[in-house]
């Protein structure tokens, strides 16, 4: 199992990520109940591994942090998902 995809709350994010093409880390934060620190910390690690990109904006005049998910991220969810089921005999 990939152990960036592992963490509870990166496995989340990357879960919410699948169904969009780019979500704002107030969204995320909602999401997924987590701290601004935390969630912060967390998305920074799925940046390093290239399985997010990030964009800061303005919004008016309000910065805004955009995230989406990269090739490479939707690629180690998937496999993941494959190993977790190997893990589990099929059962999922």
């Amino acid at each position: 199992l990939d152990p960036v995809v592992h963490g509870k709350l990166r496995l989340a994010v990357l879960s919410l990520l699948t169904g969009v093409e780019e979500a704002d880390f107030t969204w995320l934060r909602e999401k997924t109940g987590s701290t601004d620190g935390n969630l912060g910390a967390q998305m920074l690690k799925l940046e390093e591994a290239g399985y997010v990109a990030m964009e800061k904006r303005f919004a008016g005049r309000k910065p805004q942090t955009l995230y989406r998910m990269t090739n490479a991220g939707r690629d180690a969810l998937a496999g993941y998902v494959r190993a977790l089921r190997e893990l589990l005999g099929g059962a999922l």
